[in-house]
């Protein structure tokens, strides 16, 4: 796996979006604002804009990182579906969506793009209650 980049910035869009959990081996740790779902966003440091494209090393590494969110949304906060996708659609930079899902949800059983309008916000003890769960301290 490479050196974190030196000069790395997320995307403006992710900051603007996302609360920041902090660092898991191989991504940074983003936490959607709108709370109707367990919305986490992984970022790598990379310049490349697809997963398949990075260094096997490094992709691996990026997938432990989602299995380890995955695990924790499944395990600990008790979702039965994990939905995984890396769009770029709108946001170049490369950024893995790891989405609990259950059924009853907002979006049920619809993916969670454009079916969404479930607006809410986490309290600073759920944030916390999350990054410790996946980061483990």
């Amino acid at each position: 796996m490479r050196a974190p980049m030196s000069d790395f910035i997320l995307h403006p869009q992710l900051l603007a979006d996302c609360q920041q959990l902090g660092r898991l081996t191989a991504t940074h740790l983003l936490l959607h604002r709108n709370a109707a779902l367990p919305w986490l966003i992984l970022v790598p440091e990379t310049d490349l804009s697809n997963l398949l494209d990075l260094p096997s090393a490094q992709r691996e590494a990026v997938l432990a990182d989602c299995k380890r969110v995955s695990d924790t949304l499944t395990g600990t906060l008790g979702y039965p579906r994990v939905n995984v996708a890396w769009i770029g659609n709108l946001v170049p930079q490369l950024h893995i969506h790891v989405i609990g899902r259950r059924p009853g949800d907002p979006c049920w059983p619809k993916p969670v793009w454009g079916h969404l309008e479930l607006v809410a916000a986490y309290s600073a003890g759920e944030v916390e209650r999350i990054r410790a769960a996946i980061l483990g301290d």
